[in-house]
């Protein structure tokens, strides 16, 4: 059963690497298609998205109170604030809803 363990990690190493390495050696000149360029340029913010987005609704005692800070959040990036007045917003807005939902 432990040597197992080890057998899994190996594979999951091995998949690892293979996925970052076979586009550095596999793709050798520059990317010229347009469609394929604006895919690539856009999947690191997706994948962010993706991974942050559960994170703000179930990180809070309720959903309610983590989307109200979600939707601050989005609002306040729209008219021009900073992370850190971002950041800051979004956790008075949960603070204050989860007294209010309390």
């Amino acid at each position: 059963m432990k040597g197992n363990i080890y057998i899994y990690i190996l594979i999951m190493g091995v998949v690892s690497y293979l996925i970052r390495m076979l586009p550095l050696t596999l793709i050798k000149k520059e990317i010229s298609n347009r469609f394929i360029r604006s895919f690539l340029f856009y999947v690191p913010y997706a994948t962010l998205a993706v991974m942050t987005f559960p994170a703000i609704i179930e990180a809070t005692k309720s959903p309610i109170s983590g989307a109200l800070a979600l939707a601050a959040g989005i609002i306040l990036s729209l008219i021009g604030a900073n992370l850190i007045q971002v950041a800051g917003a979004c956790c008075a807005v949960v603070f204050i809803a989860e007294l209010i939902i309390k």
